[in-house]
C-alpha cells in the first residue's frame, strides 16, 4: 500500500475518534445540559428524539449531495461543525439557543456519520480486506475518552462549557489537518446488477437496514437502561450501576479492535452470525442474572457481540453496491436513528408495563433475527478476505487522483 492510502487510512481513524468523543461528550452530559437550560422532564424527550431525526435528515441530503460534492469535503466541513455546536451546547443561557445547538449537531452528525462511513467503506474496498472495523474500534476509544472526560467535569462540578472547550480546540484544528490525507474511492466500476449507474435498489438493502436498526435498538437498550436495571432490578449499589456502560464500551473496542483479523479468517457471514448470537446470550444472561455481577458478564458479552454488527453492515452495503455504495451507506445510515429512536422507548414502555427482565428479551430476539438475515452479508462473493481469498493489493484510488 502506497503512503497516500496509509495516511487516508490514519486521518479517517481519527476522524471516527473525533466523532465517539464528541458524542459521549452530548449524551454523557444530558442531566447537566437539562439543569443548565431548566428543560422539564416532559420537554426533555423532545430534545433528545430530535436530534437523531435530524441526523436521519442530515445523512438523506449527504447521499444528494456526494452526487456532486466529494464526501471528504462533506466529511471535512462537517466534524468542525459538530464539534463547535457541541461549544454552543455548553455555552448558551436560553432554551432556545440550546435547540438552535441541538438542531445543528443533529443535521452535521447526519451528514459526518454518512459520510465517514462511505470513505471507510471506499477505503475497504480499496485495500480489498477487511479494515472497516478498525474504524469503528476508533470511534469506541473516543467514546471511552469523551465519557471519561464527562465523568471529571462531573465529578469536579465544571461548568459544561468549561468541560468542552478545551475538547473543542484541540479536536477542531486537528480533525482540518488530518482532512488533508482524506482518500475518496472510486465513483463508478460496478459489476452488472450492483446498481452502478442504476440506483440503490431498497429491497435488496432492507435486511442491512432491519440488521441496522436491530443493533442500535440493542446499543440504546444498554446505553439508556443497563444503570437503571442493574440498580432497581439487580439490587446493586448507585456507583456499581455506573459500571456496566463502560465495560461494555470496553468490551466493544476490544472486539472491534480485533474483529477485522475475524472476518479476514472466518468471512463476514460467520463473523456477524457469531456477533449475533454472543449478543443474544448477554441479553438473555441479563434478563435471568439473579444479581449484579451475573448481569454485569450479560453486558459483557453484549459488548462482544454488538460490536461487530454496525461495521460489517456498512460494509455489506459497499459489497452490494460496489459502484454506488456512497448511496447505499447514505441510505442506511438513516436506520442507525430509527434503532436509537426505537430502543430506548421500546424497553422503557415494556418495563413500566411488565417488567425490566421480560422488556431484555425483546432486544435478545431481534438481534437472534440478525442470524437469519446474516447470509445477506456475504453479498458479491467477496465478503471473506484473507486465507487466499484477499485481492491482489493494487487498486485505485478514485477521484483521490493517486495510484496504488
Amino acid at each position: 500500500m502506497t503512503d497516500v492510502l496509509r495516511r487516508g487510512r490514519a486521518s479517517l481513524a481519527f476522524g471516527f475518534f473525533a466523532q465517539g468523543a464528541a458524542f459521549a461528550l452530548l449524551v454523557t452530559r444530558i442531566p447537566a445540559i437539562q439543569d443548565r437550560y431548566g428543560v422539564s422532564d416532559a420537554l426533555l424527550p423532545a430534545f433528545l428524539a430530535a436530534v437523531p431525526v435530524l441526523a436521519g435528515a442530515g445523512s438523506v441530503m449527504t447521499g444528494r449531495l456526494v452526487r456532486r460534492v466529494r464526501p471528504s469535503r462533506v466529511l471535512r466541513w462537517s466534524q468542525p461543525v459538530v464539534l463547535l455546536a457541541l461549544l454552543g451546547v455548553g455555552a448558551g443561557e436560553r432554551t432556545a439557543g440550546l435547540a438552535v445547538a441541538l438542531a445543528v449537531f443533529g443535521l452535521a452528525v447526519g451528514a459526518l456519520d454518512a459520510s465517514m462511513n462511505m470513505l471507510g467503506v471506499s477505503l475497504q474496498r480499496t485495500y480489498g480486506r477487511s479494515i472497516m472495523l478498525g474504524f469503528h474500534a476508533a470511534y469506541s476509544l473516543g467514546g471511552i475518552l469523551g465519557a471519561s472526560l464527562a465523568w471529571a467535569g462531573a465529578h469536579w462540578e465544571l461548568a459544561l462549557w468549561v468541560s468542552y472547550l478545551p475538547v473543542v480546540a484541540v479536536l477542531v484544528p486537528a480533525a482540518l489537518v488530518g482532512s488533508r490525507w482524506y482518500v475518496d474511492g472510486e465513483a463508478g466500476g460496478g459489476e452488472p446488477g450492483d446498481g452502478a449507474g442504476g440506483g440503490v435498489g431498497f429491497g435488496v438493502l432492507v435486511p442491512l437496514c432491519l440488521v441496522m436498526t436491530f443493533a442500535y435498538i440493542g446499543d440504546s437498550t444498554v446505553s439508556n437502561w443497563s444503570a437503571k436495571y442493574l440498580q432497581d432490578v439487580l439490587g446493586s449499589s448507585e456507583q456499581l450501576a455506573t459500571v456496566p456502560y463502560n465495560v461494555y464500551m470496553v468490551t466493544t473496542l476490544v472486539g472491534r479492535a480485533v474483529g477485522d483479523l475475524g472476518v479476514r479468517r472466518l468471512g463476514a457471514v460467520a463473523v456477524v452470525r457469531g456477533g449475533a448470537l454472543v449478543a443474544a446470550a448477554g441479553f438473555a444472561v441479563v434478563a435471568g442474572a439473579p444479581g449484579a455481577w451475573a448481569g454485569m458478564a450479560g453486558f459483557t458479552l453484549l459488548g462482544l457481540g454488538l460490536c461487530v454488527l454496525v461495521p460489517q453492515t456498512f460494509a455489506a452495503a459497499g459489497r452490494l453496491f460496489p459502484g454506488n455504495s456512497d448511496a447505499a451507506v447514505a441510505r442506511l445510515n438513516v436506520f442507525n436513528y430509527v434503532g436509537f429512536l426505537v430502543g430506548s422507548p421500546l424497553v422503557g414502555a415494556l418495563g413500566d408495563a411488565w417488567s425490566y427482565r421480560g422488556a431484555m428479551l425483546v432486544p435478545m430476539t431481534l438481534v437472534l433475527v440478525t442470524v437469519v438475515y446474516a447470509r445477506s452479508f456475504g453479498g458479491g462473493g467477496a465478503d471473506r478476505y484473507g486465507g487466499g481469498h484477499e485481492r491482489a493489493r493494487a487498486a485505485d484510488v478514485g477521484r483521490s487522483g493517486h495510484e496504488v
